[in-house]
């Protein structure tokens, strides 16, 4: 599948990259359409006591996440696509001024991974993704181990989760209907799981013990207001 990203100024050489790629950059009507829903989003959002911004591009969603950590903060690792995508975590190591509780350094036993994660729960921030959000704010994810789900409704004092455009759904079915036909099944051949939608890219609902559909979460709102700050990208990022 062609990934599209927003059409705003880059130098010639990332676009004739892309275009090397075969990746098509949106139009306007699309970088338009892509604003006008995030900003419905973010109203919603407020309105369950979330939080919301919108950057129209990877580049400059990197910046504006970077510039919410404070230096000295304890920075929480959970898994995302899409954070690795723009840069951050790399980011992160290059400015030395942040602790990140990383679990998915190489060379951890499970065991290690797993302490980690734990540790986690205690961190200031908390930096993730959606597998998908609805266009009135709710935030849908499903689960393998749980540790991400588990850290977005308690524990990090902040969440925040950057989330491209192509996460995007009408409303809490076609979200549901999103993350398990499509994010899960990509996930497990990303992950080189041994199931069946790895095999053939179609959810069987299956009982393997590498089964990654374990936990859903639907997140309606939150009792501390804006401690989840969701980053809406006008670009497609992330399964």
């Amino acid at each position: 599948m062609k990934r599209e990203v927003i059409g705003f100024r880059r130098p010639e050489g990332f676009l004739r990259a892309n275009r090397e790629r075969g990746y098509r950059v949106m139009d306007k009507n699309q970088a338009s359409w892509n604003k006008k829903a995030a900003i419905g989003i973010i109203e919603n959002l407020e309105k369950r006591r979330m939080a919301g911004s919108f950057a129209e591009s990877c580049a400059e969603a990197l910046e504006e996440v970077v510039a919410m950590i404070p230096e000295g903060a304890c920075v929480y690792r959970c898994g995302s696509v899409t954070s690795t995508a723009i840069g951050l975590w790399k980011r992160l190591e290059a400015m030395g001024k942040v602790k990140v509780i990383d679990p998915y350094l190489p060379g951890l036993s499970r065991e290690e991974s797993l302490k980690l994660r734990h540790e986690g729960f205690g961190a200031d921030i908390m930096i993730s993704s959606c597998n998908a959000i609805t266009l009135d704010g709710r935030l849908v994810n499903l689960d393998g181990l749980g540790n991400r789900v588990a850290a977005m409704m308690f524990g990090p004092q902040k969440v925040i989760l950057v989330v491209g455009i192509n996460k995007v759904c009408a409303d809490l079915d076609s979200a549901i209907a999103r993350v398990k036909l499509y994010a899960a099944p990509v996930n497990a051949i990303r992950l080189g799981l041994d199931t069946a939608c790895a095999h053939d890219g179609i959810c069987h609902d299956c009982r393997s013990p590498q089964r990654i559909c374990n936990m859903w979460s639907v997140i309606e709102g939150q009792q501390v207001p804006g401690r989840i700050h969701v980053k809406l990208v006008g670009e497609n990022f992330g399964y």
